[in-house]
């Protein structure tokens, strides 16, 4: 996977919740490399959501992102990092496939809803 923000592993469980480890400087300072997320399978997402998405132009690459707005075919995200560009800017438009609710590892906590 790419730098900035790409998802190292995600560890399905046996509902529709998901542990995902972040790999990548995107997301920070809100998420940082090695932080541990949890994210609940969602394909809804608002702006100024975190969430978990991939691009139909790199399918296999899934990827923390923050929501921007939506556009003709998906969501528009971006990292809250604006020097790493594997976000929309890149890769066009991402479909969600999952809110990241809060980070449980190192800093437990709620994500801001908006970048820092």
């Amino acid at each position: 996977m790419s730098s900035g923000g790409p998802v190292g592993d995600v560890r399905a469980l046996p509902t529709r919740w998901a542990v995902a480890r972040v790999t990548g400087p995107s997301m920070s300072p809100t998420v940082k490399h090695g932080d541990r997320l949890l994210v609940v399978r969602s394909s809804t997402a608002a702006p100024g959501d975190v969430v978990l998405a991939r691009f139909p132009a790199r399918p296999e690459l899934l990827v923390v992102k923050r929501v921007v707005r939506p556009v003709e075919g998906g969501w528009w995200v971006a990292g809250d990092n604006p020097l790493v560009t594997d976000d929309s800017r890149a890769f066009g438009p991402a479909v969600v496939v999952g809110r990241v609710l809060l980070r449980t590892w190192p800093r437990p906590g709620r994500l801001p809803r908006s970048r820092p």
